[in-house]
Protein backbone atom coordinates (compact mmCIF):
# COMPACT_ATOMS: atom_id res chain seq x y z
CA UNK A 1 0.00 0.00 0.00
CA UNK A 2 1.45 3.37 -1.00
CA UNK A 3 0.95 6.72 0.64
CA UNK A 4 -1.51 7.63 -2.10
CA UNK A 5 -3.79 4.90 -0.74
CA UNK A 6 -3.75 6.26 2.80
CA UNK A 7 -6.12 8.91 4.04
CA UNK A 8 -4.88 11.90 6.02
CA UNK A 9 -5.63 10.26 9.37
CA UNK A 10 -3.71 7.13 8.43
CA UNK A 11 -0.75 9.17 7.21
CA UNK A 12 -0.74 11.21 10.42
CA UNK A 13 -0.82 8.02 12.50
CA UNK A 14 2.17 6.57 10.63
CA UNK A 15 4.14 9.77 11.23
CA UNK A 16 3.15 9.71 14.91
CA UNK A 17 4.34 6.10 15.29
CA UNK A 18 7.61 6.83 13.50
CA UNK A 19 8.33 9.88 15.64
CA UNK A 20 7.54 7.87 18.79
CA UNK A 21 10.12 5.31 17.62
CA UNK A 22 12.65 8.14 17.31
CA UNK A 23 11.85 9.39 20.83
CA UNK A 24 12.34 5.87 22.15
CA UNK A 25 15.55 5.21 20.18
CA UNK A 26 14.11 2.19 18.37
CA UNK A 27 16.49 2.35 15.41
CA UNK A 28 15.66 -0.92 13.64
CA UNK A 29 11.93 -0.26 13.65
CA UNK A 30 12.30 3.34 12.48
CA UNK A 31 14.65 2.23 9.69
CA UNK A 32 11.90 -0.13 8.49
CA UNK A 33 9.57 2.84 8.08
CA UNK A 34 12.27 4.70 6.16
CA UNK A 35 12.97 1.66 3.99
CA UNK A 36 9.28 1.57 3.11
CA UNK A 37 9.21 5.16 1.90
CA UNK A 38 8.74 7.39 4.93
CA UNK A 39 10.77 10.55 4.27
CA UNK A 40 13.70 10.87 6.68
CA UNK A 41 12.74 14.49 7.39
CA UNK A 42 9.03 13.97 7.96
CA UNK A 43 7.74 16.31 10.65
CA UNK A 44 5.12 16.07 13.34
CA UNK A 45 2.62 18.78 14.31
CA UNK A 46 5.31 20.76 16.18
CA UNK A 47 7.77 20.61 13.30
CA UNK A 48 9.99 18.06 15.05
CA UNK A 49 11.87 15.59 12.85
CA UNK A 50 13.02 12.10 13.83
CA UNK A 51 16.59 13.41 14.08
CA UNK A 52 15.49 16.20 16.40
CA UNK A 53 13.64 13.81 18.69
CA UNK A 54 16.40 11.19 18.70
CA UNK A 55 18.99 13.85 19.53
CA UNK A 56 16.89 15.46 22.26
CA UNK A 57 16.25 12.09 23.90
CA UNK A 58 19.88 10.98 23.81
CA UNK A 59 19.83 8.21 21.23
CA UNK A 60 23.30 8.60 19.71
CA UNK A 61 23.16 5.45 17.60
CA UNK A 62 19.89 6.49 16.01
CA UNK A 63 21.24 10.00 15.46
CA UNK A 64 24.21 8.56 13.53
CA UNK A 65 21.88 6.33 11.50
CA UNK A 66 19.66 9.27 10.55
CA UNK A 67 22.68 11.41 9.66
CA UNK A 68 23.92 8.56 7.44
CA UNK A 69 20.50 8.46 5.77
CA UNK A 70 20.72 12.14 4.88
CA UNK A 71 18.56 13.72 7.57
CA UNK A 72 18.56 17.51 7.55
CA UNK A 73 20.96 18.55 10.31
CA UNK A 74 19.62 22.10 10.29
CA UNK A 75 15.87 21.57 10.48
CA UNK A 76 14.09 23.91 12.85
CA UNK A 77 10.90 23.02 14.66
CA UNK A 78 7.85 25.28 14.86
CA UNK A 79 9.46 27.19 17.75
CA UNK A 80 12.59 27.93 15.69
CA UNK A 81 14.72 25.52 17.73
CA UNK A 82 17.60 23.64 16.10
CA UNK A 83 18.56 20.04 16.62
CA UNK A 84 22.04 20.83 17.88
CA UNK A 85 20.86 23.52 20.33
CA UNK A 86 18.41 21.01 21.80
CA UNK A 87 21.19 18.44 22.21
CA UNK A 88 23.39 21.03 23.95
CA UNK A 89 20.51 21.99 26.24
CA UNK A 90 20.00 18.34 27.19
CA UNK A 91 23.73 17.77 27.79
CA UNK A 92 24.01 15.16 25.02
CA UNK A 93 27.70 15.73 24.33
CA UNK A 94 28.22 12.69 22.08
CA UNK A 95 25.32 13.77 19.91
CA UNK A 96 26.53 17.37 19.79
CA UNK A 97 29.93 16.14 18.60
CA UNK A 98 28.30 13.94 15.93
CA UNK A 99 26.21 16.86 14.67
CA UNK A 100 29.22 19.18 14.61
CA UNK A 101 31.29 16.58 12.75
CA UNK A 102 28.48 16.15 10.21
CA UNK A 103 28.41 19.89 9.56
CA UNK A 104 25.43 21.21 11.53
CA UNK A 105 24.91 24.99 11.27
CA UNK A 106 25.96 26.43 14.62
CA UNK A 107 24.16 29.71 13.96
CA UNK A 108 20.73 28.35 12.97
CA UNK A 109 17.74 28.65 15.25
CA UNK A 110 16.76 30.68 18.27
CA UNK A 111 18.74 30.42 20.38
CA UNK A 112 21.52 29.17 18.14
CA UNK A 113 23.88 26.38 19.12
CA UNK A 114 26.59 28.96 19.82
CA UNK A 115 24.27 30.92 22.10
CA UNK A 116 23.05 27.79 23.86
CA UNK A 117 26.62 26.55 24.36
CA UNK A 118 27.63 29.90 25.83
CA UNK A 119 24.67 29.86 28.23
CA UNK A 120 25.57 26.37 29.49
CA UNK A 121 29.36 26.78 29.38
CA UNK A 122 29.83 24.13 26.69
CA UNK A 123 31.40 26.14 23.86
CA UNK A 124 34.26 23.62 23.57
CA UNK A 125 31.78 21.08 22.16
CA UNK A 126 31.31 23.18 19.06
CA UNK A 127 34.91 23.06 17.87
CA UNK A 128 35.16 20.99 14.68
CA UNK A 129 37.13 17.87 15.49
CA UNK A 130 36.50 18.16 19.26
CA UNK A 131 36.33 14.80 20.86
Amino acid sequence: MTREHLDADQQARIVEIALDLAREGRTDELVEFLDHGLPVDVTGPNGDTALMLAAYHGHAGLVRTLIDRGANLNALNARGQSIIAGAIFKGENEIVRALVAAGADLDAGTPSARETAAIFGRAELLARGAG
